[in-house]
């Protein structure tokens, strides 16, 4: 039996604790449910967005009559039908996609970069960790070779002749841009042909008498791989989650996944009103990653408004898949992967990106308007400079648009006297100027990526610099 004095302190202990958060905030224990979902709904896209944006891509593929262990590529330049998240329409694409669990190690052959064309990409993992770069500017160094990608935890000793590319995934992909060594239609051409005879795709498996590579082409097909801010996206990370195997880095999004519905082995069948919740998280989660989009990277060059769009906790660790001893920077990567696709393991060295949302006065960039963008002389690339417009909500090429881009090697381009070029962005050329015109949408904001494919030093010492963009006075 308790003594009088026991009871009296238990009373006055009580009274001093806090009330319960329910009491506190007066919510129910279904509202605190519905709360708890919808943060960590928000919390797993931020995390699972790069694996999202694989699956779609993956989508797009499957939709073109592709499948695992094939090559989609474009035939040609591609035009807004390729709905990517911010592709370069100036140069010719070639993405392997690659599936382990079944056929094994997966050997992807790379050419050798010569005369004929030249290879600039990166081969990845599902969560676009780059596993290598290839090419000139890869560990190739413009050699060719074969690429070994293992399976997680395969103990197999590979065979010699090989660079050794060991995965913590299952499926994964390639990024491969065959080089244009003119914008003419030879020059494309060349760029095709050099990429569908040299680059190859099979199991190590048949290596000694490999099949052939199976390509699929879908220039002229729309490929829209861009990201559904709905419950599809929880579905595709559905997909990957049941597939992959559980990375040690990301074991403490296990409980955070299953909270929502997304649990190994079980269906992903949320009711109607989680469905409603999560459709809700969403919409916060694209809103909270607009908001990082727009004021996370730093101004390339002094008081202007280029910027890398990558932040720098990402930077440092493109090469290390995402992690040191230290750090894991799930918000950097988000916010990349919500307005592009790839990554690159070594930044700088075979390309490089600017990325500029607003004009010189520091406002968004309108479709209605007229810009102008002067690219100084002796642009510091030893391949090509290019200027491709996007569409701002969408990230990807504005939709029934023509020529999307302007690069230094596009046909008819017109060079000032004093090695300048002056690009023009808006719903009409300006009189005089259409061969170094990209068209823009009335309606919408748009943004412009500038790429140097081949950087030099100039660049990064910042003795050449990339004006603002300007709005021309008609």
């Amino acid at each position: 039996m308790r003594s009088l004095g026991s009871v009296l302190l238990a009373a006055t202990l009580a009274s001093l604790l806090p009330q319960t958060a329910a009491a506190q905030t007066r919510l129910s224990a279904e509202e605190l449910q519905q709360r708890a979902i919808e943060r960590r709904a928000v919390e797993a896209v931020n995390w699972g967005i790069p694996v999202v944006n694989f699956n779609r891509m993956y989508e797009a593929a499957s939709g073109a009559g592709a499948d695992f262990n094939q090559i989609v590529y474009w035939s040609g330049l591609f035009d807004w039908k390729n709905q990517t998240l911010t592709p370069n329409p100036d140069t010719i694409y070639f993405k392997p996609f690659f599936d382990t669990k079944v056929a094994g190690p997966m050997v992807l052959e790379i050419p050798p970069a010569g005369d004929n064309g030249s290879i600039t990409g990166t081969i990845m993992d599902v969560w676009q960790a780059a596993l290598e770069d290839v090419g000139p500017a890869g560990v190739d160094k413009g050699k060719g070779g074969r690429y070994l990608i293992l399976p997680p935890g395969s103990t197999q000793t590979p065979p010699d002749g090989y660079i050794v590319l060991p995965s913590s995934t299952y499926e994964g992909f390639a990024l491969l841009r065959s080089v244009l060594k003119s914008g003419d239609a030879a020059g494309v051409k060349q760029a095709v042909d050099y990429g569908l005879a040299g680059i190859k795709l099979y199991p190590l498996s048949q290596a000694a008498d490999p099949p052939a590579t199976h390509f699929v082409d879908v220039r002229g097909k729309e490929f829209d791989s861009t990201i559904r801010y709905d419950l599809s996206f929880f579905e595709s990370l559905d997909r990957i989650m049941q597939y992959e195997p559980w990375l040690p880095r990301d074991k403490v999004m296990v409980d955070v996944l299953k909270s929502i519905g997304i649990e190994k082995g079980k269906r992903f069948d949320p009711d109607g009103k989680t469905e409603e919740i999560l459709e809700a998280a969403i919409a916060e989660a694209r809103a909270w990653l607009d908001l990082r989009y727009e004021t996370v990277f730093e101004p390339y060059f002094e008081g202007a408004h280029w910027a890398v769009p990558a932040a720098p906790g990402l930077v440092e660790t493109s090469a290390t898949f995402y992690e040191t001893p230290d750090t894991y920077p799930i918000d950097a990567r988000a916010v990349t992967d919500y307005w592009a696709f790839s990554t690159v393991k070594h930044l700088g060295a075979g390309q490089f990106y600017l990325m500029s949302t607003k004009d010189k006065d520091g406002q968004p960039l309108d479709g209605n308007r007229t810009y102008k963008l002067t690219v100084p002389a002796d642009a510091p690339v030893t391949q090509y400079w290019s200027a491709v417009a996007y569409d701002r909500a969408t990230h990807a090429l504005i939709r029934e648009v023509p020529s999307p881009s302007k690069s230094s090697q596009t046909e008819g381009l017109q060079t000032n006297a004093d090695g300048t070029v002056d690009l023009y962005f808006g719903p009409k050329a300006p009189a005089g100027k259409e061969s170094n015109w990209t068209p823009t949408k009335p309606g919408g904001r748009f943004e412009v990526l500038f790429r140097f494919y081949g950087p030099e030093k100039p660049l990064f010492d910042k003795t050449w610099i990339l004006p603002d963009i300007e709005k021309t006075r008609s």
